[in-house]
């Protein structure tokens, strides 16, 4: 009797541990059935298909395979070819700077007064000394004209006559020393006065009035505004197939345009680390452009063929492009592409996601006539 009351308990333990498992369970299936669309009317493929947008009366374009010329760029700056340190030659004080850093100047102008009254000193004593050396000279002159006429008739010595000669040559050798201490110190004085050796544009400033200058210490920079160039190192591959005298585009990013540039010198000598060669070339003349500006030589590097498509199609959702193809039965159909760099205005590359051929769907406000000038411009 005992073991069966002990048979029906652990029954009913059973029961009320593995009920509300199974019933557990039981809910999780019909929620997952329920999440998964199990207990939705099903659309049958026909139906889905027949609802499916159609083209009207809105614009197309197509997709367009085109072939285009692609530029690679070497970045450099602009430098003068002709650049000319102005410094002085003699030692003394600044009087005056006339030019300050951006000046245009020409060829001939004052830039520097130095102070030159030791200078005109010395050239006032060269000439008191010339005028002593050439009254000695004149006087053994008179000399040696008396005692060539004496050494003829005998009156004086052969060796007084030769003392004669001795002195009239020493008197000729000290007034032509006279006479070039005169010439040096005239040149002198020119150097307290520094003048532009040719035209050109003041870019630095490096003294000022008060200063003494010193040879060869630079007072002023000048270069030639004529004379700027881009010098870019341009990567082996594509330096080998430049030639001096090729014409290409400059584009100065500070002015946001391109120049048209002519190459007037490589270096033949390649850079080991960069593998690049030195290329200069020369800018027209431009009152903005100036030494030190950044520009970016833009070199042709061949050709390349790309999808062409009209900006008008292109839709954006966040980050993802996409556009409205209309397929062979004029159904449309979103297909999501990616796109590369914008070409002329209204048309962007296509890297992948069309084909060449295919229409797809415009926005209806797009100028139609204005798409397809630019589509037979390409």
């Amino acid at each position: 009797m005992g073991g069966l009351k002990n048979l029906t308990r652990g029954a009913w333990r059973l029961i009320a541990t593995g009920v509300p498992i199974i019933a557990g369970l039981a809910i999780l299936v019909v929620v997952i059935a329920w999440l998964a669309g199990a207990f939705e009317e099903k659309i049958a493929p026909d139906a889905a298909k027949a609802r499916a947008a159609k083209l009207g009366d809105q614009p197309t374009d197509e997709v367009h395979e085109v072939t285009k010329t692609y530029v690679e760029e070497a970045v450099g700056t602009l430098k003068a070819a002709s650049r000319t340190v102005i410094s002085a030659k003699v030692l003394a004080r600044i009087e005056e700077i006339t030019v300050t850093a951006g000046d245009e100047v020409a060829a001939g102008d004052v830039l520097v007064q130095l102070d030159s009254q030791d200078i005109q000193a010395r050239l006032r004593q060269a000439e008191q000394a010339l005028v002593a050396a050439t009254a000695v000279r004149r006087e053994a002159e008179t000399a040696f004209a008396r005692d060539q006429q004496l050494v003829q008739q005998t009156a004086v010595s052969q060796a007084q006559f030769d003392e004669s000669t001795r002195r009239l040559q020493v008197a000729r050798a000290e007034e032509l020393r006279a006479e070039q201490a005169v010439n040096e110190a005239a040149v002198m004085l020119t150097y307290a006065t520094i003048k532009a050796p040719k035209a050109g544009r003041i870019v630095d400033r490096l003294a000022e009035a008060g200063d003494t200058s010193r040879p060869g210490e630079p007072l002023l920079v000048l270069y030639d505004a004529t004379s700027l160039r881009l010098e870019a190192p341009v990567p082996e591959r594509l330096a080998v197939q430049l030639h001096t005298g090729d014409t290409m585009n400059v584009y100065i990013d500070a002015l946001d345009r391109e120049v048209e540039s002519t190459i007037d010198e490589i270096v033949p000598q390649a850079d080991a680390p960069s593998r690049s060669f030195l290329v200069k070339a020369s800018l027209p003349r431009s009152d903005d452009l100036f030494e030190g500006m950044f520009g970016r030589l833009r070199i042709p590097a061949g050709e390349r063929r790309h999808l062409c498509l009209a900006t008008a199609a292109l839709k954006r959702v966040g980050q993802l492009e996409f556009v409205q193809v209309v397929a062979a039965d004029g159904e449309l159909e979103k297909r999501f592409v990616k796109t590369g760099r914008l070409g002329m205005p209204g048309r962007i590359e296509v890297l992948s996601g069309l084909k060449a051929g295919e229409r797809v769907v415009l926005d209806p406000n797009a100028n139609l006539a204005e798409l397809e000038a630019e589509c037979c411009d390409e």
